[in-house]
């Protein structure tokens, strides 16, 4: 993304906020972005609503403990492709906690998006929320359709992606891959990994729980290639200023497919420290919000590497295209079965085409080799992983 609209603003001059808590929702190609802030302090400054702005405008300022007042924000920092639309902090004094804060509201993203696709108003959802904290989550908009259905709208094809434009997001994907192709120097590996041990630990996992708690074989493609990226980290980071920087931690953009057309790769943070039913539970409800239009900006900020899975939607093996300043894409294609050796004999077994597509400039072909080993290997330890 070049630029964004602010439209909505989910706190109040004033009010405390604290790492990680959603403050803003900026519009893009790609639909709503939750705007996360990345520190504790007091939140002022605003900036206005409703206007197209390049990334790296300032959108606020945060103040802390011990600084004197900010001033007010109009300075609009260099626009930089790829990069999130961030709330740049200013410090200064920390007032006394304001009036303006008590009765706000907190509801999930995905509960927030729904409520505005069903019309329902968020001052109606004051007091209800039955998650965490009290938070509002879906079960309680939808709680509140069924209690006042008069009041809602239904929810067209259309109201899914606010923002959402098909052509500029085909237009934006093709910048950023004529870009990749110009200036990265790829290189491509493929390897057959047997999935027949993985199978095999899945469906005894699988035969053993309820249908919500089973897994689906991405989420060890997934692990696999979080524990291989532990030991080859060359694959995990960013090509910037003429050299390579490695991610601060695992955290695969999983390409999803959108249902108005294009894709997005959000970031599954710190995939090697989750457990499988953790990294299920995440994926899908990053796939979910990725489709309803409502991700938050660490999740496209920072994917330090794109895992994509078409073998799902039937092709046997997939080339990517690196996603700059990303350098490294890895791909699966579909799990078929074909003739196989093992221990000497002939046999039939179900193999996995996986594909590796690489920065020349920060590995080559012998390091990219021993990391498709290494995710062939996690694949034939189930349950190590």
């Amino acid at each position: 993304m070049e630029t964004g609209k602010l439209v909505q603003w989910l706190v109040k001059p004033g009010d405390r906020v604290k790492f990680g808590d959603v403050v803003a929702v900026v519009e893009t190609h790609k639909g709503a972005i939750d705007v996360e802030i990345f520190l504790d302090g007091v939140i002022d400054n605003l900036a206005p609503l409703d206007q197209e702005v390049p990334v790296g405008t300032v959108l606020a300022t945060v103040r802390q403990s011990g600084e004197t007042a900010a001033p007010a924000v109009a300075a609009v920092a260099p626009a930089a492709v790829a990069a999130p639309v961030p709330v740049i902090t200013e410090v200064s004094a920390e007032p006394a906690r304001s009036a303006a804060n008590v009765g706000r509201i907190r509801i999930s993203p995905a509960a927030r998006q729904r409520a505005q696709q069903l019309g329902v108003e968020l001052a109606a959802l004051a007091g209800r929320g039955t998650g965490e904290g009290g938070a509002v989550c879906l079960r309680d908009v939808e709680a509140a359709v069924s209690r006042h259905p008069a009041e809602a709208t239904a929810a067209t094809g259309s109201d899914v992606h606010r923002g959402f434009d098909p052509a500029q997001m085909r237009q934006a994907i093709a910048a950023a891959m004529g870009r990749s192709k110009r200036e990265i120097p790829h290189y491509y590996l493929t390897d057959s990994i047997d999935f027949g041990a993985a199978a095999q630990w899945l469906a005894a996992w699988n035969a053993e729980r309820p249908p919500e708690q089973r897994l689906l074989p991405a989420v060890l493609l997934l692990k696999a290639c979080a524990r291989a990226l532990l030991a080859y980290p060359q694959f995990n980071g960013f090509y910037e200023d003429g050299g390579f920087r490695a991610a601060a931690g695992i955290h695969p953009g999983w390409a999803v497919s959108l249902r108005g057309g294009g894709l997005v790769a959000p970031a599954i943070h710190d995939a090697d420290r989750q457990t499988l039913p953790q990294l299920m539970t995440a994926m899908r409800d990053l796939v979910q919000r990725a489709r309803a239009g409502s991700l938050r900006s660490s999740e496209l900020a920072d994917p330090s590497i794109t895992l994509t899975n078409l073998g799902e939607r039937g092709a046997e093996s997939v080339l990517g295209v690196i996603y700059p300043p990303q350098v490294a894409i890895i791909g699966f294609g579909r799990v078929q079965p074909r003739p196989w050796v093992v221990d000497g004999q002939l046999a039939v077994r179900p193999l996995l085409n996986v594909s590796l597509a690489a920065d020349h400039r920060v590995t080559d072909g012998h390091l990219g080799g021993q990391l498709l080993a290494g995710i062939g290997d996690a694949l034939q330890h189930p349950d190590t992983l």
